[in-house]
């Protein structure tokens, strides 16, 4: 399949570079990176502003109603400024799940910029399947109870609700909180540019979404979106690590010759060059395909974070080789992104995961996006 952008998607892309480079140059990414939560209202106001926060949500919902494809274009951008912040876990990770369950009003307000949200799910296991989660939804005269304790939640500390994934008498549901409703617990990240909280609730108060297979078909869905946007982000930080360090080759010298001039060099700039294209291929079509809603759209979507987590790692780890020393210093903005490469390896499923979910995808002989879970080979199938 040859794939191009279309004018307007170029257009688009275009436009997206120019507000980054103006509104989040390396020296504003560093100093977000260096407050407490890692985000800078001012900025979030001006991306409202140019109505990226709604970009995937209906016009009934307040949003643009851009497919998926235009969101790639513009989360690949966010990933080559190395974008702080909480817009992943907003608006392509808790957003969807918000529409798909019909909470209009506060979609509405992330579209508008005025909200942030977030979503709960992993806890002490790591794992992305509802089975072993072992936080409980009760229901009383005032109402549903959440008691448990959520890990590697992201932006927890700046996001107005959250979304929680519980277990309610053996089915799967979705709840949503008030952020102060629970403890909050900074957790180390690697990625200095986005925060990671454990996050604990003790009979808190929350309103439920959706259960059984309407909260497993939601919770789906944002999950495939969600993982498209994050590759395209990986794309984005691979194509900057790829220019930054072809340019470093170029001007560097050893034995009185640009170092770009030795084979071994070229040939770590050639691996860099084919890991990129190829990841933004697979990015691409995940894309489409989940916008289209292919029947291979949830094999294409696990396929890309596969393949570019190992390619983002391995051209970080080629650019901090050619830059020799200083690709390890604090200075040099290159560990920065090498740092967001190792922390998306396992952001929203690792690659065993992912190859697991490709497994069932192939032994069931379907994987539509829209009917995988019957089928028992979705995100959340063990």
């Amino acid at each position: 399949m040859r794939y191009e952008l279309s004018e307007t998607q170029l257009l688009l892309q275009k436009s997206a570079r120019e507000f980054l480079a103006s509104e989040c140059p390396m020296t504003e990414v560093r100093r977000i990176a260096e407050t407490p939560t890692a985000h800078d209202p001012q900025l979030w106001k001006k991306m409202a502003a140019q109505g990226w926060t709604g970009m995937i949500f209906s016009e009934e919902f307040g949003g643009m109603g851009l497919g998926l494809v235009e969101m790639a274009v513009i989360f690949e951008q966010m990933g080559r400024f190395l974008l702080p912040g909480p817009f992943h876990s907003t608006v392509t990770l808790a957003g969807p799940i918000l529409e798909a369950t019909g909470a209009r009003t506060l979609v509405e307000t992330i579209s508008q910029g005025t909200a942030l949200a977030t979503v709960a799910l992993v806890e002490e296991t790591a794992e992305l399947h509802p089975a072993v989660w072992q936080t409980r939804a009760t229901e009383s005269a005032q109402g549903w109870r959440i008691r448990g304790r959520k890990l590697f939640v992201p932006d927890a500390a700046v996001a107005d609700w959250v979304v929680c994934a519980a277990q309610r008498e053996g089915e799967l549901a979705l709840f949503l909180l008030k952020s102060d409703a629970g403890q909050l617990a900074d957790l180390k990240s690697m990625d200095l540019t986005r925060r990671l909280y454990a996050v604990e609730w003790e009979d808190a108060p929350a309103e439920l979404l959706a259960r059984g297979q309407a909260a497993h078909m939601a919770l789906e869905h944002a999950l495939n979106v969600a993982t498209v946007a994050l590759v395209a982000e990986m794309v984005g930080g691979m194509q900057w690590i790829l220019e930054s360090t072809v340019s470093y080759a170029k001007t560097r010298k050893q034995f009185d010759r640009p170092i770009g001039q030795f084979q071994a060099v070229q040939h770590m700039c050639a691996d860099m060059l084919l890991w990129t294209e190829s990841s933004r291929s697979a990015l691409y079509y995940a894309a489409y395909a989940l916008q289209e809603r292919l029947p291979d759209a949830a094999t294409a979507v696990s396929v890309a974070k596969v393949y570019a987590a190992d390619a983002y790692r391995e051209t970080g780890n080629r650019g901090i080789q050619i830059h020799g020393g200083m690709g390890f210093t604090w200075e040099n903005d290159l560990h920065l992104y090498y740092r967001r490469a190792k922390a998306c390896e396992s952001l929203l499923g690792d690659n065993r995961h992912h190859r697991e979910r490709i497994a069932r995808h192939v032994l069931n002989g379907s994987d539509s996006a829209s009917g995988s879970e019957q089928k028992g080979n979705g995100w959340l199938s063990k």
